[in-house]
């Protein structure tokens, strides 16, 4: 069991290497790159970073390191946000980037199967040439095998759902070498248990997934995009809420607070008004589009919503949206030198505006900048927050803080987290969230997949 560093040896080393085609690195900016993740958790450099090119390869490498002892974090973009490919006790970074064949698209079934190392923008703009798109948007251009391994959703969860919707099949290797397939390529499953779902989510430390078999659909006859402003925060919450219990068909509803939209306007070159603001998305035939803006507009007014804006130029949508996507890097370039630490929380449709309102008292309460913004349509927020990384206390100061709305979160019937995953920093909450005896299940899980511990250890539980 792993419980402690472990460093390669010169002769682990030579050895890794006649497994892989590709490289076995010990240069020190490789390390480096691969000892960190978008979170401000302290980054922890890996004995050696591994470059498999098959599923193969990741077999006889997972065979050797599980006799070995030998500690294997799977590493996609490195975006992740919870510290989850950080190698906390050295060990292997073992990237999948040069896995990343799209291996068939096929438009009559409406799937494409892939490896692991396909970022989700490439996958995209290849399968737009088949008139297809692949649905599940995070924001950052994440390889499909990190989305998968952390259960990935974003701005498109509340019409076409997350990772764990879209995820028809995985070819994946257990920590002992062995291959498995799980899942098959339809629509419909009831045999056995859920194996796919269970590896979803799992964020490698059951398996790492080689091959994914994706959902795809139809690129939308007609897309629209709507902005709307709202003196507070919770007005504009309360029409989000509003507006998905209407049943309009909207594709994204996202919200920013008056300081999110200061940063985009800053670094995306806009001039929106700074207040708290939604942005909405419409999919489907011209007249349909034409008619859900309509009914938005008469809801958000009803909830003193003002300026409401709709366009379906394909450029105006695009930018409006890419501004969205960048709220991570706009609210870190407006504080240079500085890390952020964003939250992710999500609690039943009815207690959002509550969840909300109650987030920004306990942040305002400290001295540490902040901004709030989320998927406000399935009930999914994120607080950002700004440490400083040559002061280490300012971030045991804002675990927390965070800590203290996740438990305000949970007792609201909510979870600690609706898409980030657990990663290292949210062990405690998953606890209080499901209960001892449903976390002791997981380890009894955990124990029969990696009796050795090597797969991301010290991630989800202790």
């Amino acid at each position: 069991m792993i419980n402690k560093r472990v460093d390669l040896t010169s002769v682990q080393i030579e050895h890794l290497k006649t497994l892989v085609s590709g490289a076995v690195s010990t240069n020190e900016t490789v390390l480096d790159q691969h000892g960190r993740d978008e979170s401000a958790i302290p980054p922890v450099r890996p004995s050696a970073v591994v470059m498999p090119h098959s599923t193969d390869e990741v077999s006889n490498v997972l065979k050797y390191c599980n006799a070995e002892k030998i500690p294997v974090v799977a590493f996609g973009a490195g975006s992740s946000l919870e510290g989850h490919v950080l190698p906390l006790f050295g060990g292997i970074s073992l990237d999948l980037t040069q896995m990343n064949k799209i291996i068939e698209i096929r438009p009559d079934d409406l799937l494409v199967r892939l490896e692991p190392g396909v970022h989700r923008v490439a996958l995209n703009e290849k399968l737009a040439g088949h008139g297809l798109f692949f649905s599940v948007d995070p924001g950052a251009d994440a390889t499909l095998g990190g989305m998968a391994s952390t259960g990935a959703a974003g701005t498109t969860t509340v019409r076409y759902g997350s990772m764990r919707d879209n995820v028809l099949a995985i070819t994946a290797v257990m920590a002992d070498g062995t291959v498995i397939r799980t899942g098959r390529e339809t629509r419909k499953l009831s045999a056995g248990y859920d194996l796919t779902r269970l590896l979803i989510g799992s964020e490698g430390t059951l398996a790492v997934i080689t091959e994914l078999t994706l959902r795809v659909f139809g690129i939308p006859e007609k897309m629209a995009a709507a902005i709307v402003r709202f003196p507070t925060l919770a007005d504009g919450v309360s029409a989000a809420t509003a507006i998905v219990r209407s049943g309009i068909s909207i594709a994204r509803c996202e919200f920013l607070d008056a300081k999110c939209i200061k940063n985009v306007n800053a670094h995306d070159d806009l001039n929106l008004s700074e207040m708290p603001t939604l942005f909405f998305e419409f999919h489907g035939s011209p007249q349909g589009v034409a008619e859900d803006a309509q009914s938005v507009k008469e809801i958000v007014e009803e909830f003193d919503g003002s300026d409401f804006e709709w366009t379906t130029d394909e450029g105006a949508r695009r930018k409006l949206w890419q501004a969205r996507h960048n709220a991570y890097w706009a609210g870190i370039a407006a504080h240079p030198g500085k890390r952020a630490v964003s939250t992710d929380a999500a609690v039943p449709l009815s207690k959002l505006s509550d969840a909300v309102q109650t987030a920004e008292q306990i942040l305002s309460k400290h001295p540490y900048p902040f901004s709030i913004l989320g998927h406000v349509a399935d009930a999914n927020f994120h607080c950002f927050i700004v440490t400083d990384p040559t002061k280490p206390e300012e971030l045991e100061d804002v675990r927390h803080i965070t800590h203290e709305i996740t438990m305000k979160m949970i007792e609201m019937g909510g979870t600690c987290t609706g898409e980030h995953g657990i990663g290292s920093g949210k062990i405690q909450a998953l606890i209080e969230e499901t209960g001892a005896p449903a976390v002791n299940i997981m380890r009894l899980i955990k124990q029969t997949l990696d009796p050795n511990n090597i797969l991301n250890p010290g991630k989800v539980f202790n």
